[in-house]
């Protein structure tokens, strides 16, 4: 069976990305029942910084 991979050349190097406390552990599965945004800010986040790692600046 053939398999389908994703090469990445800065697949090793390391991002940062700047979030609250909160927001890391609702990316861990805890749930915040007075504040369902905070998942979803965090995965902004990090879809964002990823974007400008990965992205030509003028994409």
């Amino acid at each position: 069976m053939e398999q389908n991979s994703i090469q990445i050349r800065q697949g090793e190097e390391i991002i940062y990305v700047e979030m609250t406390v909160k927001e890391a552990l609702a990316l861990t599965g805890a749930k915040f029942n007075l504040n369902h945004k905070l998942e979803r800010d965090a995965i902004k986040k990090v879809k964002q910084r990823l974007e400008d790692k990965l992205l030509p600046p003028n994409h």
